[in-house]
C-alpha cells in the first residue's frame, strides 16, 4: 500500500499559494492606487521567489520534514474594494505561514517575510488612495 507524502515544507508552500492569490486579486484590481498597487506587485514577486529560494534551500539542507503536519488557515475577505482586499487577505495569510515556517532556510524566509510586510503596506496605501 502506497500513501501520499505530505508535503515537505506546507507554511512556506502555503505562503507561496497565498502570494500567487494575492498578486492575482491585484492584477485584476483597478490600477488607479497612486503607484502603490504596483509597488504591492513588485514585492509580491520577490516575496515569491524569496519563498522559492527558502524551500530548495531547506531541500537541499535536508530540512524537509520538519513541520509538516500542522495545520494552517486562511483569514475571511472583506467587501471593501474586493480585489485589493482579497489580495491584502492574501499578504496577511502569508505571513503567518512565513512566521510559522520553520526559520532555518538560508534567510530566504525572513528576506520574504520583510516583501510581505512591504506589500501589506503599499496594499493599504493603494486601499486609501483608492478611496
Amino acid at each position: 500500500m502506497s500513501y501520499a507524502s505530505p508535503p515537505d515544507q506546507p507554511y512556506m508552500e502555503s505562503a507561496r499559494a497565498d502570494l500567487q492569490k494575492a498578486k492575482a486579486e491585484l492584477q485584476v484590481a483597478e490600477h488607479d492606487k497612486g503607484g502603490h498597487r504596483a509597488k504591492a506587485l513588485g514585492y509580491i514577486n520577490s516575496a515569491i521567489a524569496e519563498v522559492n529560494r527558502g524551500i530548495d534551500f531547506a531541500r537541499r539542507h535536508n530540512h524537509a520534514q520538519l513541520g509538516w503536519n500542522e495545520i494552517f488557515s486562511s483569514p475571511a475577505g472583506s467587501p471593501d474594494q474586493p480585489h485589493m482586499t482579497a489580495a491584502l487577505d492574501n499578504l496577511t495569510s502569508a505571513k503567518h505561514n512565513l512566521e510559522s515556517a520553520t526559520p532555518d532556510k538560508g534567510g530566504h524566509r525572513d528576506k520574504a517575510i520583510k516583501y510581505v510586510n512591504w506589500a501589506i503596506d503599499e496594499v493599504n496605501k493603494g486601499i486609501a488612495a483608492g478611496a
